[in-house]
């Protein structure tokens, strides 16, 4: 258990937190959402006792381990990849540690003995002889092969060295676990995984995450950091998502009976309740929801930015026609004859354990980069708008104001309306006349769509859209995305948002297309499926 007791933070004369109030208990699961820069990983570093708050206290219960994921990827570089995890539990390492010590001496005496023994007994009491077995299944789980496990960190790969560290944070079973954004750097698999592992953890967990779908999997509440406060809330991401968005609305509505809206608030409270599912974090949360009540459902205090997007005219028939695309770039080939044909109305997410081949060819595709051989053709009817990874070419005029910068693309030049269109993104007041230069990695996302927004096509390429937003602009873009009438193709690492909005899964392996009108999820749950997908990785 975590006691959070009067806690206050504050960076000069930016107050941060003041007077937060909360127990963490185990068996439940914490899911820490908030506006980008509202506080989330510093509330974290409260917790684990990185950072003093200026107020109050946090404390553990007596004998508990605390357990945190490493933001430091080079801090165990001269280990192998086996002992750091081990490191997870200091305690049981530094007893391994001794043991191996004593046991290499060559003058062995009876006092060595009798502290071996001593040493053995502790480690038999912290389940030590299961210690490398167990590390050894959290990294195969996250995908880590055999092969890797007695490599040295500083021998393998970023995103391995991440999969190593968040293996060590849960290695060992800890009476509490804080996770920083986990799922980083994780394929589906990956997290699929650690979903199923979380589910089960039994003790109290904390997590700051911007995926939807694995806070809804593994969550029983919702921290929400707004405003200087931190709210608890039963349910998990959409549950607290959709309750306040349905109280804003009721509380907005003035001429509804107070009958009426908590009609409506009970009905929300028992169609949720009744939809958990059968894991067992869902179980548990299923219990909570069903002791809530309609004053524990309040109207979030958030803004969310507006995307919507409306094609100019409707595309014809003809859409995409690509044959036999090939690509090399520094002397890998990334793209290895590629053909297929996009429909109207597709909407397709590109997978691909390479991220390169995917840049690639959307590249190709917007006419940015030439292949080496093979043609693409688009209908003539088609009007295309793209969102690339990077976008600082966009933004290379240091002195624009976003006001000038949004009117080079607009067909309407009056600054009412740009600042009426930059105010839906949630750039309102003197915000307009920030210089790109200041501009968060987040806000210049938006300004990216408002862009899209104003070139009214009809086939978006976008290219990881959600990458550097927060949880309320994705939520935004999620479903001004699903409404789309036109046709896209798009990349992206969140589950929740290929899900609700792709029909079709194009993944590029190193021999060749996986091709298939499917959602996500069936793709993702198809044991066949999976099966060929692994074959196609398998280069002979």
């Amino acid at each position: 258990m975590i006691n959070v007791v009067n806690v206050g933070l504050r960076f000069g004369d930016k107050k941060l937190f003041e007077e937060v109030n909360l127990k963490f208990t185990a068996g439940n699961c914490y899911g820490v959402i908030g506006a980008n820069g509202a506080g989330k990983s510093t509330f974290l570093k409260i917790l684990s006792g990185e950072l003093e708050p200026n107020e109050g206290n946090v404390s553990m219960s007596p004998g508990e381990r605390l357990a945190i994921l490493k933001q430091d990827h080079y801090e165990f570089d001269e280990f192998t990849v086996l002992d750091t995890v081990i490191m997870g539990h200091k305690r049981l390492y530094e007893i391994m540690v001794e043991k191996d010590a004593l046991y290499a001496k060559d003058d062995f005496s009876e006092e060595d003995g009798l502290r071996a023994s001593v040493l053995e007994g502790e480690f038999a009491e912290l389940d030590g002889w299961e210690g490398e077995t167990d590390a050894e299944k959290l990294l195969t789980g996250l995908g880590i092969t055999k092969e890797l496990h007695s490599k040295k960190m500083n021998e393998i790969l970023g995103g391995e060295k991440v999969k190593v560290l968040l293996a060590q944070a849960l290695f060992g079973n800890p009476d509490n676990l804080l996770l920083d954004e986990p799922t980083n750097h994780l394929d589906f698999r990956a997290v699929a995984w650690l979903e199923e592992f979380l589910i089960n953890y039994s003790n109290t967990l904390i997590v700051v995450s911007h995926d939807r779908h694995f806070l809804n999997k593994i969550c029983t509440h919702m921290l929400d950091i707004d405003f200087g406060k931190a709210n608890l809330y039963v349910g998990n991401y959409d549950f607290w998502y959709e309750s306040s968005q349905l109280a804003l609305r009721l509380m907005n509505d003035q001429n509804k009976k107070k009958e009426e809206r908590i009609k409506e608030l009970e009905s929300f409270i028992a169609r949720f309740s009744s939809n958990a599912s059968k894991a067992k974090q869902a179980t548990s949360r299923k219990k909570m929801l069903d002791k809530i009540n309609v004053e524990d459902i309040k109207p979030s205090s958030r803004r969310y930015p507006f995307v919507g997007f409306t094609p100019e005219r409707e595309a014809g028939k003809d859409i995409l026609a690509v044959e036999g695309l090939t690509k090399s770039i520094d002397g890998n080939k990334v793209l290895d004859n590629v053909s297929f044909v996009i429909n109207k109305g597709d909407k397709v997410i590109l997978l691909g354990q390479n991220e390169l081949s995917k840049t690639t060819l959307l590249q190709i595709l917007m006419g940015e980069i030439e292949p080496d051989s093979g043609t693409f053709k688009w209908g003539v009817t088609t009007s295309k708008s793209y969102l690339p990874k990077d976008n600082a070419e966009y933004f290379e005029d240091d002195d624009q104001t976003l006001i000038e910068w949004l009117r080079y693309y607009s067909k309407e030049k009056n600054e009412t309306f740009i600042r009426g269109f930059l105010g839906k993104m949630l750039f309102s007041g003197e915000e307009p006349l920030k210089k790109s230069k200041v501009l968060s990695g987040g806000e210049k996302v938006r300004c990216m769509f408002s862009k899209l927004m104003l070139s009214q096509a009809n086939v978006l390429l976008l290219d990881e859209p959600t990458n550097h937003l927060d949880l309320e602009s994705i939520q935004a873009v999620n479903d001004g995305l699903a409404a789309f009438t036109g046709t896209m193709i798009f990349t992206s690492h969140d589950h929740k948002f290929i899900q609700t909005i792709s029909n079709r899964v194009i993944e590029i392996t190193p021999t060749g297309l996986f091709d298939q009108p499917i959602s996500f999820d069936e793709f993702l749950e198809s044991d066949e499926i999976q099966k060929q997908i692994d074959e196609m990785y398998k280069v002979i």
